[in-house]
C-alpha cells in the first residue's frame, strides 16, 4: 500500500499533465506543439539509435566530469577558506565578484581562450556549479558547534582527523543543499555551452531542430532534458538519504523529545 501511494505521489502531477496536453490537442493539429502520441513515437525514432551515443551519451559524460570536479573544488576550497579567518577576510571580495559574473557570458571568452573543445564546455560547467558548493561548504564550516570544536582541540584532534571527524559531518547539511543547486545548474550550462559552441549534443541537436523546424523532434530533446533532470534528482535523494542518515536520525529525535 505504501509504494502505491508513493508511486501516486511521483506520477500523479505528471499523469495529470499529459492528460491536460491531449485534452488540448484533441482539435485541430497545431504545428507548434505535436500530440502526446506523436511525440512519444517521435522520440523513440529519435533518441533510440545513433544519437543515444553521439549526442546523449557525450553530453552526460560532460555533464558528471563538470559537476563532480566542481564539488571537489568546492568542498576542498570552501572547508580552507571557512577554517582560515584570514583568508576568508581576503578572499571575500573576490568571490562575490566572480559569483556575481553570469557563467553563459564566460562561453565566448572561453572559446577565444581553450577554443571549441569538450573542455571548455566542462569549464562553463564549474564556473557555475562549483559556486553553490563553496558557499554552502564555507557557511557549513562556520557554523561548527563551538563546543565539539573545542572538545576536538582538547582531545588532540587535530589536522585530517578534524576535517573528517568533525568539520565534514557537521557540515555535510550545507554541503549538500549546495551539491543540489548545482545539479541543476549544471544541465542549464551543459545546454548552453552545447548551444553556442558545438557540433554535438543536446544542446546543439535541440537547435539544430527547431532551425529546421523540426518541431516534434525539438520537443523530444526537451523531454530528454527532462528525464535527466528527473533521474539526477532521484540519484541525489537516495545518496542524501544514505550520506545524511545520522542527521534524519537526529532531527527526529529532536522533535520526538
Amino acid at each position: 500500500m505504501k509504494v502505491l501511494k508513493t508511486l501516486g505521489y511521483i506520477l500523479g502531477l505528471p499523469v495529470l499533465l499529459v492528460l491536460i496536453w491531449w485534452a488540448s490537442t484533441l482539435g485541430k493539429p497545431n504545428f507548434f506543439v505535436p500530440t502526446p502520441a506523436s511525440l512519444v513515437e517521435t522520440f523513440g525514432e529519435v533518441w533510440f539509435g545513433e544519437r543515444f551515443f553521439t549526442d546523449v551519451l557525450p553530453s552526460v559524460g560532460r555533464l558528471l566530469v563538470g559537476v563532480v570536479a566542481a564539488i571537489i573544488i568546492g568542498v576542498v576550497g570552501g572547508v580552507l577558506i571557512g577554517s582560515i579567518t584570514w583568508l576568508r577576510a581576503l578572499l571575500e571580495p573576490t568571490l562575490e565578484f566572480f559569483r556575481a559574473v553570469p557563467p553563459p557570458v564566460l562561453v565566448p571568452v572561453l572559446m577565444l581562450l581553450m577554443g571549441i573543445t569538450d573542455s571548455m564546455k566542462v569549464v562553463v560547467i564549474i564556473s557555475g556549479c562549483v559556486w553553490p558548493v563553496l558557499l554552502n561548504t564555507i557557511e557549513g564550516v562556520r557554523a561548527v558547534d563551538p563546543v565539539l570544536s573545542d572538545s576536538t582541540h582538547t582531545y588532540g584532534i587535530t589536522g585530517w582527523a578534524r576535517v573528517r571527524y568533525l568539520v565534514l559531518p557537521s557540515a555535510s547539511p550545507q554541503i549538500l543543499a549546495g551539491v543540489r543547486q548545482s545539479l541543476s545548474l549544471g544541465l542549464i550550462l551543459m545546454v548552453i555551452s552545447e548551444m553556442f559552441a558545438s557540433s554535438s549534443g543536446l544542446g546543439f541537436t535541440i537547435v539544430q531542430f527547431q532551425r529546421s523546424f523540426a518541431i516534434p523532434e525539438m520537443w523530444s530533446g526537451i523531454v530528454v532534458l527532462g528525464l535527466l533532470g528527473v533521474g539526477m534528482s532521484f540519484i541525489f535523494q537516495w545518496a542524501e538519504r544514505n550520506i545524511l542518515r545520522w542527521y534524519h536520525g537526529q532531527k527526529e529525535v529532536e522533535n520526538a523529545a
